[in-house]
């Protein structure tokens, strides 16, 4: 232990080693300073992190979950992305009224709209609770590692929450060597300000997501509500505007290559200390059962969608979460090659071994590695299936809600009243989860083609019996009288000879689909009926074959690898005593800072820092489904009407830009701020060149994409119309 804390100090000792890589705990981001300072930083330490006075912690906030917002004024309004928004934007429209292609923009408070189900959280302050962790911990390791850690956490989350004024979250750190203790504030009541027509928000979509150039005007505004006390209070007609402790000026001057560049925000996961068995096992299996699985989704979804705006308003924003993320998929197994990532991981897992034999550590830790995988490999491929396809099945998932009250029935010959409303009310609550996503046309096929897809690429050994029982009628009596139920309630027997047909009939014989069946069902269950019931049945024969026989197999090589994880962290820092260490992205504050940056993707061409309306214009196609923009800009463009927001040097308007800061998913949204901490962009994006990021930081590529804020201020004003939003902004020129 005594050995592990002198680690722990040296590393923290190193910080600010060097800019661009590096997701920097804001905590300790005083180590960084000197660093900061020397690439043209101007704030003090105390303005980016403080506990005891306003600093720019409190501007930053995680939005909805899984994004980054940052406040940019006095009363409640913040910035983020379009996309983070895309999905309360969708939610919001109907086909009458679809804010999601005619875009909105609210000019007062009362026009603002409640965005139900977005959550805005703001860190507090932060904690190390390393000791008290491992005390509780001691030497476990697996499956009772997990469980202590558990249990330790909930005391200490219980404690530190005092009654829900708080949320408190305890975080590993370093692959579980460090742990840390957040506190945060929780509020509710969003609400929906301001937002370009999607054909901006997503311009270029799926052919320009990951690129640089790009010209997209990536971001949303919303306003957080507060009780009169500016504490949390759920949505009521009489909350006000929250009153940040710290909020960003914007600024318009603009920025030149070589300029200082900050970017804080939420990372959502990184890998970096992944070993090359698990780089290798990505790359080959997982990567690509992924890429094909989302790739069949995306054709049926896009084919029910373009059929019907209906279809098209509920699905999109399912449908932009699984294409970002299939692109993304490609784009990395592409560089994980391309660097030869799996190569230089070997080589250096060579050298780490050579060290660990001749100083007394462990010198078969990466062949224990090497097992691990290799033991963990026969079921890697059915473990994506069932995560990204099974699962891909809202009428699966909907049958799987009542999995709990299948299991307690057949265990329990005479149910409790008690125990029944229980099973009940969860499962209802799941499934209205997942029927706002549930279109009849789409999951028909969806159910069709990933039961096709599953039988054809899940080794044989390890299929559900439902294929050898229902699917391909092995134990069906053959008769045509087994179409027909021989007694009310019995199941009929399946007949068909295609998954189409397949798929007809577990819609055809099922009562999941159906609110009032449904309802009717859960308050007066009965097990026979779920036995007979096309949906259960399909849903039971995949979950109870996975999670009986695979689950436990996957849970073990998880367990296996987070010890195996904890310890190669632990000697690499011993090892590596000169280099410098950062913790992986789990979806906690992080300091990221850089420059803007240029870069050259490869021989003879490089690549600007920035982009400009000129360039969005010339790859505009009227009519198209990813390059079409509005009238309006077309007019502004044609008028130069820029007013203020043009660049000083060129006269144009500068659509994007990029820096080298470090950023992954979750950041979505977060600021980018300039040496006087003044907000400058929103980071929305990565390149394709540094697709390999989140497991491989390469210098040479990485780069973040941001939408200019004068491009941002420009919609708003010009197209928008909202003087009462620029007018609330401290916009400084």
């Amino acid at each position: 232990m005594k050995k592990l804390v002198l680690v722990f100090a040296s590393v923290i000792a190193m910080l600010g080693a060097r800019a661009d890589e590096g997701m920097w705990i804001p905590m300790l981001i005083g180590k960084n300073y000197d660093e900061m300072q020397r690439l043209g930083l101007k704030l003090t330490k105390e303005d980016l992190y403080s506990i005891n006075h306003s600093s720019m912690k409190d501007a930053i906030l995680q939005f909805g979950g899984g994004c980054t917002a940052e406040m940019i004024s006095g009363n409640g309004l913040l910035l983020t992305n379009h996309h983070c928004g895309y999905d309360a934007i969708a939610n919001l429209s109907t086909v009458d009224r679809n804010l999601l292609d005619n875009g909105f923009w609210a000019h007062n408070m009362q026009e603002e709209l409640p965005a139900q189900g977005v959550t805005a959280l703001f860190l507090q302050k932060m904690e190390d609770v390393t000791k008290e962790v491992k005390d509780a911990i001691g030497s476990a390791t697996g499956e009772e590692y997990t469980k202590k850690f558990d249990a330790v956490k909930k005391v200490i989350e219980e404690r530190e929450g005092q009654k829900n004024k708080f949320v408190a979250n305890v975080k590993e750190y370093f692959n579980g060597n460090q742990y840390f203790l957040l506190i945060y504030k929780k509020y509710t009541d969003v609400r929906l300000v301001g937002t370009p027509p999607k054909s901006l928000g997503k311009f270029g979509g799926d052919t320009d997501n990951w690129m640089w150039p790009r010209h997209t005007s990536d971001f949303s505004m919303f306003r957080i509500y507060a009780g009169a006390d500016n504490e949390p209070k759920n949505y009521a007609s009489d909350n006000v505007p929250y009153h940040p402790g710290k909020f960003l000026p914007v600024s318009i001057k603009g920025q030149q290559e070589g300029d200082y560049a900050m970017i804080m925000g939420y990372p959502g996961r990184t890998n970096r200390y992944e070993v090359s068995s698990g780089v290798d096992l990505a790359v080959n299996t997982v990567n690509p059962s992924i890429v094909a699985i989302r790739d069949m989704r995306l054709s049926i979804m896009k084919k029910h969608m373009d059929m019907n705006k209906g279809t098209y308003l509920q699905l999109t924003g399912l449908y932009s979460r699984i294409a970002n993320y299939w692109k993304y998929f490609i784009g990395q197994t592409e560089q994980l090659k391309r660097l030869n990532v799996v190569e230089s991981k070997k080589k250096n897992e060579d050298d780490f071994t050579a060290w660990a034999r001749t100083n007394g550590m462990d010198g078969e830790l990466m062949s224990k590695y090497a097992q691990a995988y290799a033991e963990y490999k026969p079921y890697a491929k059915h473990a994506t299936f069932y995560g990204e396809g099974y699962r891909a099945s809202a009428l699966a998932r909907m049958a799987g809600t009542l999995k709990p009250m299948y299991d307690y029935l057949e265990k329990n010959a005479k149910p409790d009243a008690d125990s029944v409303k229980k099973y009940a009310t969860a499962a209802q609550v799941a499934r209205r989860t997942l029927v706002k996503e549930f279109d009849l046309g789409t999951e028909k096929d969806l159910l069709a083609a990933m039961t096709k897809m599953y039988y054809e690429n899940v080794d044989k050994s390890q299929l559900p019996d439902i294929y050898e029982k229902v699917i391909f009628n092995k134990e069906c009596c053959g008769k045509k009288s087994c179409k027909k139920p021989v007694k009310k309630g019995e199941l009929v027997c399946y007949m068909g000879t295609t998954y189409e047909q397949y798929a007809e009939y577990v819609f055809s014989n099922t009562f999941v689909t159906d609110s009032n069946a449904f309802n009717a069902f859960v308050a007066k269950p009965d097990l026979a009926r779920l036995k007979n019931d096309a949906a259960v049945q399909y849903a039971m024969s995949f979950v109870n074959n996975y999670t009986k026989n695979y689950l436990p197999k996957v849970e073990a090589f998880n367990y296996k690898k987070a010890d195996l994880a904890r310890e190669y962290l632990r000697e690499m820092m011993l090892w590596k005593k000169d280099k410098m260490f950062y913790p992986d992205a789990n979806s906690t504050m992080r300091v990221t800072y850089g420059k803007v940056k240029t870069y050259s993707p490869q021989d003879g061409v490089l690549f600007n820092y920035f982009t400009t309306l000129d360039g969005l214009m010339a790859k505009y196609k009227p009519g198209s489904e990813e390059f079409d923009v509005p009238q309006e800009l077309v007019n502004i463009y044609k008028a130069k009407d820029y007013g203020r927001y043009a660049d000083a040097s060129d006269g144009k308007i500068h659509t994007c830009f990029i820096t080298n800061n470090d950023i992954t998913g979750g950041n979505s949204g977060s600021p980018c701020i300039n040496a006087n901490g003044e907000l400058i962009g929103a980071a929305f994006d990565g390149n394709w060149e540094a697709m390999s990021g989140d497991i491989a930081f390469d210098k040479k590529y990485k780069r973040t994409i941001d939408c200019d804020i004068r491009y941002i201020l420009l919609l708003i004003d010009k197209m928008g119309h909202a003087d009462n939003l620029i007018k609330e902004m401290d916009i400084r020129q």
